[in-house]
């Protein structure tokens, strides 16, 4: 046998844990240089030109760009996140409150319509289609707002 053999013992522990350490903070700073990155684009009070310069310098100079933009912009850098993040809340809600109103407000023209439309697509079957159908035309399905649950566990889903 002529080839070494490396065993386990040829790499001591406190190598095992630098190697890990630095692994991980080279993880640590690619995730910070990202966000650097996105920061440049969402922030509204920079011009183009200052983003253009801003992102050559990260990209040309990462280490050193992304430590002085961090030094220079990093307090507004959170704000921007945090209002960024409370405006997609906002939206969200928004976006959930119409379609709970617009679920609400169908009446039973448009879920006759809809229901027909399952039925066309193979969804449901003919008998849980006249199921719903008598729903609908009696005042119980979802079309008068009196059904408990989604418009699909009305009709036997």
């Amino acid at each position: 046998m002529s080839a070494q053999t490396y065993l386990a013992y040829d790499y001591p522990m406190l190598s095992v844990f630098w190697s890990m350490l630095l692994f991980f903070l080279w993880i640590m700073w690619f995730v910070l240089f990202f966000r650097v990155v996105v920061d440049i684009f969402r922030d509204e009070d920079m011009n183009g030109w200052a983003k253009a310069g801003w992102l050559v310098f990260t990209l040309v100079l990462p280490f050193l760009g992304v430590l002085v933009y961090v030094i220079a912009r990093g307090k507004n850098m959170g704000r921007r996140e945090i209002a960024q993040a409370r405006a997609q809340q906002a939206a969200f809600d928004a976006r959930i409150r119409e379609a709970v109103a617009d679920e609400g407000q169908r009446s039973s023209v448009e879920e006759l319509a809809r229901l027909s439309e399952i039925r066309a697509r193979g969804d449901i079957t003919d008998e849980e289609f006249s199921k719903a159908k008598e729903l609908v035309l009696t005042g119980h399905g979802p079309a008068n707002g009196s059904g408990s649950g989604t418009t699909s566990s009305a009709y036997g889903r």
